[in-house]
């Protein structure tokens, strides 16, 4: 997991997992919803499925694909950021389905964090933070994003060529977008994150991200280089790894 919840996140809310096949989501609501969040899920993962089904290009191209006006709005979502970030539209399915999951946990949960493998769809009442683990960079788990309360949720999505289980054309630590939509963000680290192969190239990326009105900040982390964009607050702190 690269992106790891502080203690504070979780202190008044309920934690459980949920896994079907490849996705395995961390989640914690203001009250323990493990039925509906594994439905919600099944549903995610099934339309996805099915469109990549009918539809090969939508699984293995690595460019973004045409919008589809009559596909399923999880679909069209993938489809949306994809063309914005320049990537395949897999590149935001973690962050769409979190997305998908959190916003139908909404509807009886008033706070809701779904974690899915380090992209995080986020809506709490108060302050919040999200440390960032970033491999052997000595900047790793030291560091955390501050959110202030919102009365939207944020999308916090992570890539890192360093580790996980991801893919990665680059070489960065950790490379961090957090938005308002959670796919847009997802799409965006992948992006962004293939762009930085040694730490001389974290500026000019962090330049194109400056181009993209709707995220709200960025994070990228190389060896001992750090740079930050946008209206986010970075705190140095030890958080404890959920």
């Amino acid at each position: 997991m690269i992106l790891s919840l502080t203690q504070d996140n979780k202190r008044y809310l309920y934690p459980y997992k949920v896994k079907i096949k490849e996705s395995s989501l961390f989640i914690y609501s203001s009250n323990r919803s493990l039925l509906e969040a594994k439905s919600y899920l099944s549903a995610a993962r099934k339309q996805i499925e099915a469109y990549a089904g009918s539809r090969p290009e939508f699984s293995e191209n690595f460019k973004p694909l045409k919008l589809d006006p009559l596909a399923p709005a999880i679909i069209k979502a993938m489809l949306k950021a994809a063309e914005a970030a320049k990537v395949g539209p897999m590149a935001a399915v973690a962050g769409a389905i979190a997305e998908y999951v959190g916003r139908k946990l909404l509807k009886d949960n008033p706070e809701v964090i779904v974690d899915n493998g380090g992209d995080i769809f986020l809506k709490l009442e108060r302050r919040s933070a999200v440390g960032i683990l970033a491999g052997k960079s000595p900047l790793s788990n030291k560091l955390a994003i501050i959110l202030p309360r919102s009365k939207t949720p944020w999308g916090i999505c992570t890539s890192s060529g360093t580790i996980g289980h991801s893919f990665s054309y680059g070489k960065s630590d950790a490379t961090v977008i957090v938005a308002k939509n959670c796919a847009l963000a997802d799409a965006w680290a992948t992006s962004a994150a293939n762009m930085v192969k040694k730490a001389s190239d974290i500026d000019k990326v962090i330049r194109l991200i400056k181009k993209e009105k709707r995220i709200s900040g960025a994070v990228i982390i190389k060896g001992k280089k750090l740079a930050v964009t946008g209206n986010i607050e970075i705190e140095t702190m030890h958080p404890r790894i959920m």
